[in-house]
């Protein structure tokens, strides 16, 4: 077998990008790097190794069994290098390292649930830490928490994971919306029944789709969406009713062009969690992290 000692680090993380991408063509927009910049830094590694580690052509790009043994093994060392620095860091009194994160999407127009509140405090005295922010549903990041994939995540989690701790990090009040040009969008709370509801065509969001239904009484869905965003337009569309955070739909709310409806019979809050591995709560950068967060949930709450 051949000495591995001399492999650049960067080939590695190069292939790394295109197996996780599938292809050239997104590891070119994750990578800024050019089709043939990549193909030659993948040849320069499967030289160094001794081994082919893909099958790539127009239609496909696979990995063969050298190639997943060596991304396996290739993740493994990321991790093993970021708890390197991160003892390095503190064996000199500074934090550093990486942290990745995954968060529910649109929580950014809340005050208490937008990430960039608690990166913005954790980030304040300069810690040298790389940080990458995934955003997925609850279950996907949930998962990905045990799997070892995210360090933290942040959202409205099922709490089922026994490896995983989890602490109270925000509430997030949702309101039932319909848009400029829905039939109840003038009509008044007290004259819409149980009736109007269940004629208006209901978006659900893809992981919350028996909740949002029986939170409303409804009998089907008519649509869904996974992404925040996704769901706004659909209600916007003005064909649609369905959930929203309050804070995510306020500015359509000021501008007419969104209404909430019954909000004493249809309004509930859900409530975000910050999730971790119970094994890492002594790592010092994870424990900055979650310091940031509470001290980003007071100042919120105060």
């Amino acid at each position: 077998m051949r000495r591995l000692d001399n492999i650049d680090i960067r080939l590695l993380r190069v292939f790394v990008a295109l197996a996780d991408a599938r292809g050239f063509a997104d590891a070119q927009i994750v990578l800024n790097l050019s089709q043939s910049t990549l193909s030659t830094h993948l040849a320069e590694l499967e030289k160094r190794l001794g081994a082919q580690l893909c099958l790539r052509g127009k239609q496909q790009f696979r990995l063969t069994e050298a190639g997943q043994a060596t991304y396996n093994a290739a993740q493994k060392l990321f991790l093993d290098l970021d708890e390197f620095t991160r003892r390095v860091g503190s064996a000199t009194g500074s934090l550093a390292g990486r942290l990745r994160l995954g968060a529910s999407d649109g929580t950014f127009t809340s005050k208490t649930l937008g990430l960039q509140h608690t990166i913005r405090r954790f980030l304040a005295d300069g810690k040298d830490v790389f940080l990458e922010l995934t955003l997925g549903t609850p279950s996907e990041l949930e998962q990905k928490v045990v799997d070892g994939e995210l360090d933290i995540a942040i959202g409205p989690l099922s709490q089922r994971a026994p490896t995983v701790t989890y602490r109270d990090y925000g509430s997030e009040p949702h309101s039932l919306y319909c848009g400029a040009g829905h039939p109840l969008f003038g009509k008044a709370d007290s004259a819409i029944d149980a009736k109007d509801i269940e004629n208006s065509r209901f978006c659900v969001r893809r992981y919350r789709h028996f909740d949002d239904i029986y939170m409303v009484g409804h009998p089907k869905a008519s649509a869904s969406a996974v992404e925040m965003e996704a769901q706004a337009m659909m209600i916007l569309s003005g064909h649609f009713i369905g959930f929203l955070p309050c804070h995510f739909a306020e500015p359509w709310v000021a501008k007419r062009e969104l209404r909430a409806i019954k909000p004493s019979a249809f309004d509930f809050v859900s409530t975000h969690r910050i999730a971790f591995r119970t094994t890492s709560a002594s790592n010092a950068v994870i424990s900055a992290f979650l310091s940031a967060a509470e001290s980003s949930r007071l100042s919120s709450v105060s």
